[in-house]
């Protein structure tokens, strides 16, 4: 009896707008990143969340650097630039460990706490991508409390052998590169390969000179020293694909090494025999270099009405800071110039079942779970070691009542187990009764979490109108960052220390979307609204560690409510026009800093685009961009207020079809007028960086 109450409660309660088992692979035609038509209209209908699809073909058009950067066009999506080199994502102003990075259905997993080093995957080798804006933990479990941004790599070559080479380049940080990939099959069975190069010097800034704690450093040729840096990224996958069975496996490795400005690294700069000058394309101390080595395999059965997946992979991520050996406080200077090695192993396993119950009627469940090893090594100091496992199960149904009218609920339980090894320093550190001791900066700390989310929506459509409606619960558990750093993070200039009674972070969000579209005008406006009951985050005080201020983890009840509206019109077969903003605003409800937003907080924004395109020896189109960004006077203290700025981009492209090949130009300008402003959400802001001057990205390829 109780179990056929429970299974008649998962039947209602079950769902979510996105299956994890991979949907039919379809052509999404794009206009801007909004799809139209009425490819349009089914996906839209899809879910109940605000969801943005993006081809291969946007990607191409619209390379601007990085993965990241070419995403920016959607509204609510945003890159953390780090250096000249890399980005991290944000959506609806959370990053980090509140959102979460997918690679073919498995979790990306880095060191996504560090605020230096970017992705780690290959921008090339993504073949779509799908932004999902709001809470999807239903689906991915914790971090996924912000979003998901979903990258698809394995797409099975349609012919029995193509491939393409594509060389590119941009203008500030003298970037060249080059990505070259082939596939094909033979029966049932394909394979694919990919390589890419990338190289790039110091970016260039428009300044003279920057302040850093009262110091003013003069920059050589507006140039951030040592910010240089490589990559090198290669994949290979092999798979069967049969009438209703598909198996492949595929593994990936990405390489990169960085400079760190030397200037925000420490004042010790002053004092080092290194001639940052010398060179603007090499990489002196202090720098870094990643490793992340996937190996990623997907397995499905096709039948009349059950569809089957697993996904299971293993992720090693080798990270390493490398530094002139300086002492710091009562540490000694150390030998060698290993500060930090971090080395992280992760085992991932999915494993979905969707059933069709009825033509109008799918109900999907599955399980996952997730193994992390994670050790430390160096001289330096900021987060122990740990271990986590965690697991968790889900079930998600969706009822089409009618064409028109479609529910969708779910539920899911999680239950997560983080162990962090105590530690202490290499070095004595003198007490108040004059005795040394062997300083513990970490504690041997054991924590279980289990929690419960829920998320419930609809869907309507009615003439040229979809109105979609989505609330659910996520939450999100602690990282060990934030239950056992203790430590200077020299890239944010501030000492950090972790709080071990951290509770898990809990959301309760209200999404709701507004789609109207008749072909030549799309409007969409998308309101949502956030609240959480213990928001974590980093607090500053009045304390100094090591000479830098002192910021600890701590808890705040917070309200986040904000909105996204995009209006496309297409003028006619030449001309395209659109607009598109957003805008966030979030304050904390209790603690030290009521009253006050949250640190780095994304002001408003403003983008108005137009685009001709016309026939001249293939396609053709060019697009100006005027971007405009409010200022920023919500602030958390010790912050300072952010003035707005606007700025004018260009883009332009070409496709040719010749001889049964198809030739690519991309062209991208960014900041035209090389104007000088400020990101309130970069932390190079606080030592007077601005962003980056004018900077041209050019992609030349051949598809075969």
């Amino acid at each position: 009896m109780t179990l056929s109450i429970l299974a008649a409660a998962l039947m209602v309660c079950v769902a979510d707008n996105q299956s994890q088992i991979a949907p039919e692979d379809t052509t999404v035609v794009l206009r801007g990143v909004t799809v139209s038509g009425q490819r349009q209209r089914d996906y839209q209908m899809r879910s109940s969340q605000s969801a943005v699809q993006v081809s291969h073909d946007y990607l191409q058009q619209h390379f601007s650097g990085s993965l990241m950067q070419t995403l920016e066009g959607i509204p609510g999506v945003k890159a953390m630039a780090i250096g000249s080199g890399q980005s991290k994502p944000t959506i609806r102003g959370l990053g980090y460990n509140r959102m979460v990075v997918s690679e073919d259905g498995i979790k990306h997993e880095g060191q996504q706490w560090g605020d230096d080093h970017g992705l780690e995957i290959d921008q090339f080798a993504v073949d779509r991508a799908e932004v999902i804006k709001g809470p999807a933990a239903l689906l991915y479990g914790s971090d996924a409390i912000g979003g998901v941004l979903s990258l698809y790599t394995n797409h099975m070559p349609t012919e029995p052998l193509s491939g393409s080479v594509q060389f590119f380049g941009r203008s500030n940080n003298e970037q060249l590169g080059v990505t070259a990939k082939f596939g094909g099959h033979r029966g049932n069975w394909f394979f694919r390969a990919g390589a890419t190069l990338i190289d790039y010097a110091d970016y260039r800034v428009p300044t003279d000179s920057i302040q850093y704690y009262s110091y003013w450093i003069r920059l050589k040729d507006r140039r951030l020293r040592n910010t240089a840096g490589c990559e090198r990224d290669g994949s290979v996958m092999i798979g069967y694909a049969g009438y209703r069975f598909h198996t492949d496996i595929r593994i990936s490795d990405s390489y990169s090494k960085s400079g760190f400005f030397a200037n925000a690294h420490g004042l010790e700069v002053r004092l080092s025999d290194i001639d940052y000058d010398s060179s603007r394309r090499d990489v002196d101390l202090p720098y870094q270099w990643v490793n992340h080595l996937k190996v990623l395999s997907h397995t499905s059965w096709q039948g009349d009405r059950l569809r089957w997946e697993a996904n299971l992979a293993w992720q090693n991520n080798h990270r390493e800071e490398l530094s002139e050996p300086v002492s710091h406080g009562y540490m000694p200077k150390p030998n060698g110039t290993l500060e930090r090695r971090f080395v992280k192993n992760t085992l991932t396993a999915n494993i979905g079942m969707h059933f069709e119950l009825s033509k109008h009627h799918e109900l999907s469940m599955g399980m996952n779970g997730e193994y992390q090893h994670n050790r430390r090594g160096g001289w330096g100091f900021i987060i122990p070691d740990f271990e986590t496992v965690s697991i968790g199960v889900y079930a998600m149904d969706c009822y089409t009542i009618n064409e028109r009218l479609k529910l969708n609920a779910g539920v899911r339980l999680d239950h997560a187990n983080t162990h962090i090894s105590s530690y202490h320093d290499w070095f004595l550190t003198p007490t108040v009764n004059s005795d040394s001791v062997y300083k513990e900066r970490s504690a041997d700390i054991d924590r279980r979490f289990t929690s419960l989310t829920w998320s419930a929506g609809i869907n309507y459509a009615v003439g040229q109108w979809i109105l979609k409606a989505n609330v659910g619960k996520s939450f999100r558990v602690p990282i060990p960052k934030e239950l056992g750093a203790d430590g200077v993070n020299y890239h944010i200039f501030r000492y950090e220390r972790g709080n071990a009674d951290l509770d898990p972070e809990e959301s309760y969000q209200i999404d709701m979307g507004i789609h109207w579209d008749n072909d030549v005008v799309c409007l969409q406006v998308d309101p949502y609204v956030n609240y959480f009951p213990n928001y974590i985050y980093l607090n500053p005080t009045a304390q100094y560690v090591e000479g830098l201020q002192l910021y600890h983890y701590t808890q705040a009840r917070v309200l986040r409510y904000g909105v996204e509206a995009q209006a496309t019109w297409v003028i006619n077969r030449h001309w395209e026009s659109e607009l598109k903003g957003e805008y966030l605003y979030a304050e904390q409800l209790s603690g030290q800093k009521k009253g006050y937003t949250l640190p780095f907080s994304t002001p408003w924004s403003v983008d108005a685009d137009v685009k001709y395109s016309f026939q001249w020896h293939g396609n053709t189109f060019v697009g100006l961009n005027a971007h405009i960004v409010g200022a920023q006077h919500e602030i958390v203290p010790p912050e300072k207020p952010t003035d707005g700025h606007w700025t004018l981009n260009l883009s332009a492209g070409k496709q040719i079809s010749l001889h049964g090949c198809k030739y690519n130009i991309a062209l991208h300008a960014d900041n035209l007028l090389n104007r000088r402003y400020y990101d309130h959400t970069s932390y190079y802001r606080l030592i007077d960086v601005p962003e980056p001057g004018r900077n041209v990205s050019l992609m030349v390829g051949l598809e075969f």
